[in-house]
């Protein structure tokens, strides 16, 4: 092992994974992000076939098992189109997409939440659609998705254990080899509930920051 003492002899062997379940957390946050938008945006569009669209993403992705969409996007789809990802950018790629079709839920009602009287006034000042959303609208919603958007992206951290089933080495991975080479199950994953429970407060501490900085001089659902 190494000269550190029990059991912190033990962190260098599990801190090889944490960086990989810290790539693929921040990874499959940015997947999350932009999908959330995109498709809580469509679910409020004009477009039928939009909001068709994000009416099929959100109810497959929210449906599904994250783990089955894991197994399905890494063993499956190979098979079918003949087109194979490596196992972290799967990772990546699923979790987003899994914990995006929640955060659309979020931004739709955020932005249901809006006044419609901020759109009557941006219609009175002429501006377009995508002008009334990208200035008016979207900014005054943010403030209500941070905090839920914070809760969604713990539980994408969280499921990133699941990556370990497509062979992916990530920090729970590295655990459960640590333990069937040394059996020392209560310091392996008693460490392991620190780091995911220091990682989760970190996250938790970067959206209350967030939520401070968005709500100097504005109040929530874009009041006066």
């Amino acid at each position: 092992m190494s000269d550190l003492p029990p059991p912190f002899d033990l962190l260098p062997f599990l801190l090889r994974g944490l960086w990989i379940t810290i790539l693929i957390a921040l990874g499959g946050s940015v997947v999350a992000i932009m999908l959330s938008v995109l498709f809580g945006i469509w679910s409020r569009s004009t477009d039928p076939i939009l909001r068709w669209l994000s009416s099929i993403y959100i109810a497959v992705f929210r449906g599904a098992s994250a783990l089955i969409l894991l197994y399905w996007f890494y063993f499956a789809m190979p098979e079918l189109i003949n087109i194979r990802l490596d196992a972290i950018t799967t990772g990546i790629l699923v979790l987003g997409a899994n914990v995006g079709a929640y955060g659309a839920e979020v931004v739709r009602t955020s932005l249901q939440s809006i006044p419609k009287g901020q759109y009557q006034a941006a219609a009175a000042l002429n501006l377009s659609r995508w002008q009334t959303m990208r200035y008016v609208i979207f900014p005054q919603a943010i403030l209500s998705m941070i905090p839920p958007f914070g809760n969604l992206m713990i539980e994408l951290l969280k499921g990133t254990a699941l990556v370990s089933t497509i062979t992916v080495t990530d920090l729970t991975m590295q655990g459960m080899f640590l333990q069937a080479d040394t059996h020392r199950s209560f310091e392996i994953f008693g460490l392991l509930l620190v780091i995911y429970f220091l990682l989760s407060t970190g996250i938790t501490g970067l959206f209350r920051l967030l939520e401070r900085r968005y709500s100097m001089g504005r109040d929530y659902g874009g009041g006066s």
